[in-house]
């Protein structure tokens, strides 16, 4: 498996991966699957924003991807990141994720993030859950029946961990 920059050329694999957990999972509240053209818009704001996005690719095809960007959008959040992992359905469980998370740290912080945090939807999502437990996140939130998908309210969980600042050398320079 090898983890890289995402390219235009990934937008489709993205845009798979991403509607099939909107349509079928609980880990985004978004109800339908954006188009390939929004998949687009969302990678190009994240580049040229300069913030990380990745993905993992496995015998030529992209099996997951991950990405940070600003936590909100007010200034005074410009160095809090929130990620964001999803998973190639038919890869799950296979490591992808935690290989995924561990690279964009690093990338996040040559970003000139400093915080990262989780906003995992659904408290029964034990797998994201885990997933940033093993990276080092910390438990720091939950809203109780924040959102509404497949005839049941759902929690939202909120994680967070430092990233651990690179030397200036090795940082990205600002866009």
């Amino acid at each position: 498996m090898r983890i890289r920059s995402a390219t235009p050329d990934d937008v489709a694999a993205i845009a798979f991966i991403y509607g099939h957990h909107a349509l079928h999972g609980t880990g985004t509240f978004e109800e339908e699957a954006p188009s390939i053209e929004d998949m687009a818009d969302r990678l190009a704001k994240v580049h040229a924003r300069g913030w990380p996005w990745l993905v993992a690719e496995k015998d030529g095809q992209v099996v997951g991807y991950a990405y940070a960007a600003q936590f909100r959008d007010r200034a005074a959040y410009r160095f809090a990141a929130e990620d964001s992992v999803y998973i190639h359905p038919d890869h799950m469980g296979a490591g992808i994720g935690k290989a995924l998370l561990e690279a964009l740290l690093p990338a996040s912080a040559a970003s000139g993030f400093q915080r990262m945090f989780a906003v995992i939807g659904d408290s029964a999502n034990t797998g994201s859950i885990r997933l940033h437990e093993r990276a080092g996140f910390d438990p720091c939130g939950k809203l109780d029946k924040a959102g509404f998908k497949f005839g049941r309210y759902l929690d939202v969980v909120f994680m967070q961990r430092e990233i651990p600042p690179l030397p200036l050398r090795e940082r990205v320079p600002a866009a």
